[in-house]
């Protein structure tokens, strides 16, 4: 099969970090449009659903077989962004619509194209959405690189699912194809997202859906800035940047009853995280989640205060892009004298990008593995 869309010089992943050796579709991606070529072929239009698909490459692969009326649901907003920017490029626009991730994403769908994520309890999540509400004959094409691939994941796939077949590796990538949903016990699995845990040490309640960094746990980064609120400046409003489950947010507004927050993330099941948490720890009048690449829906130099924990990757070179993607972001939107507080790993040494992109920056705590900064924005 030679799909244009899967032609590597087809797609883009912009608005997405782009650079030397990240593409916008792998194998993983072809072999998936392989084993399902079939099954797509026979679907009717609108009972195509697609999941997570990082670029376009499934979306825009299944229109050229044919598919129309598919819905999309990507998890990222920057996702979102290059799949309908690759769409115009290919001249393959009006035959998908984006889904907010609920039972209108996957009523009456036959077919679900979903590529597989890292993350057990976000495959645990979607696999229980897709069996409760998808047509009861509904086959799911899973696909994903095997280094990212586990043998529990079958098992995940098994609890709402009569049967997962596994096909053959090729380069690198393997396809997990479910079938016979199991609808009562989906339907109780789904009702368990998202999940709730209550830290006593902080007196938090932490929300979190499948796939959300750290889940309701609240990772040694993030507490390791909360440490350090004490020493944080005055400011009526602040900034939790690439909020996650929302954590950073809720605790200042708690914290600091005058202080008003937004809170951005471009990831959904991080935005509905976080709206979560803040509302069960009281403060949702006062936390403001918004869905956004970076900083993009605050005016230039309009904020005093952002908090960020960068993301992490496992690609040193990928992770390096987000931050000082995030980094620069922050810039332009602090007013001159405005600061940055970050966490970040140690050994990423990020403290020159920090200067570099925000203004002169300072250590405010180190312990044996992460370091607290604070940047000041330079006067323009």
């Amino acid at each position: 099969m030679d799909l244009t869309a899967l032609r590597p010089t087809a797609l883009r992943r912009f608005p997405d970090v782009e650079g030397p050796g990240l593409t916008a579709v792998d194998a993983a991606d072809r072999l998936l449009l392989d084993e399902a070529a079939a099954a797509i072929a026979a679907t009717p239009d609108g009972a195509l659903a697609v999941i997570d698909d990082a670029y376009g490459a499934l979306t825009l692969g299944a229109a050229e077989l044919g598919a129309r009326d598919i819905r999309v649901h990507q998890n990222l907003l920057t996702g979102e962004r290059a799949l309908s920017a690759n769409a115009e490029r290919l001249g393959t626009t009006g035959v998908f619509t984006a889904r907010p991730l609920d039972s209108g994403l996957l009523a009456g769908a036959t077919t679900v194209l979903l590529r597989l994520p890292r993350s057990l309890d976000r495959l645990a999540e979607l696999a229980a959405l897709i069996a409760a509400h998808a047509d009861p004959g509904v086959r799911v094409f899973a696909g994903g690189r095997i280094k990212h691939m586990s043998v529990a994941m079958n098992d995940v796939l098994r609890a709402v699912f009569e049967r997962v077949d596994v096909t053959h590796a090729r380069q690198k990538s393997r396809v997990l194809i479910a079938s016979g949903a199991k609808t009562l016990d989906a339907a109780a699995s789904a009702g368990q997202w998202p999940r709730t845990e209550f830290h006593a040490d902080l007196g938090l309640t932490v929300v979190a859906h499948g796939g959300v960094f750290a889940g309701t746990r609240i990772d040694i980064g993030t507490r390791f800035l909360l440490e350090q609120f004490d020493a944080l400046p005055a400011a009526p409003t602040a900034v939790d940047l690439a909020c996650g489950s929302g954590i950073v947010a809720a605790a200042l507004a708690a914290r600091r009853p005058d202080v008003r927050v937004v809170a951005t993330d471009r990831s959904a099941a991080a935005v509905a995280s976080a709206r979560a948490t803040a509302a069960a720890n009281g403060v949702g009048e006062r936390v403001d989640v918004v869905r956004a690449d970076g900083l993009e829906t605050l005016p230039e130099a309009s904020q005093e205060l952002v908090l960020l924990n960068p993301p992490f990757h496992s690609d040193a070179s990928l992770s390096t892009g987000i931050a000082e993607h995030l980094f620069a972001d922050a810039g332009r939107a602090l007013a001159p004298g405005g600061e940055l507080w970050c966490v970040w790993n140690s050994h990423l040494r990020y403290r020159p990008a920090l200067d570099r992109l925000v203004g002169p920056t300072r250590q405010i705590a180190r312990n044996p593995k992460f370091t607290v900064t604070a940047s000041t924005r330079r006067a323009r």
